[in-house]
């Protein structure tokens, strides 16, 4: 009866080690800054290119903010459970274009947190004003 005992111990350890396994990020859904901007990634293909709509609650403009698209890449050769990605926003209300880079991770209570740098070029009217558009 011990053996019997410790054998299901040991499996039932061996099971919840295994749900307890590091969960996968999955970029598909809907994200929200700390600034209130919202992106929501609709699709992804098997070589993790994914597109989908960005709406900026902040703006250098005074024209009105609209949704914009959004296209990117999620490393799909990293089989890891925190995955690196990069994606750009054609912004729809300006001549302007922002790339992101980041990682998305899983923290320790469980919630998939993206965390991104971004550079955002502005347009200008010639080469010599190039010193100002980045």
């Amino acid at each position: 009866m011990v053996q019997a005992t410790l054998f299901l111990l040991v499996l039932s350890l061996a099971l919840g080690a295994h749900g307890h396994s590091a969960r996968k990020c999955n970029l598909i859904g809907h994200w929200v800054n700390d600034l209130g901007s919202n992106m929501t990634i609709v699709g992804m293909n098997r070589e993790g290119n994914f597109f989908g709509s960005y709406h900026t609650a902040v703006t250098a403009t005074n024209n009105e903010i609209k949704v914009s698209p959004v296209t990117g890449s999620l490393q799909s050769t990293n089989k890891k459970s925190q995955p690196t990605f990069g994606f750009t926003v054609n912004w729809a209300f300006s001549d302007s274009t922002t790339v992101f880079t980041g990682q998305c991770f899983v923290d320790e209570n469980g919630t998939e947190v993206l965390k991104t740098m971004w550079l955002l070029r502005s347009h200008v009217e010639n080469i010599k004003n190039d010193w100002k558009a980045t």
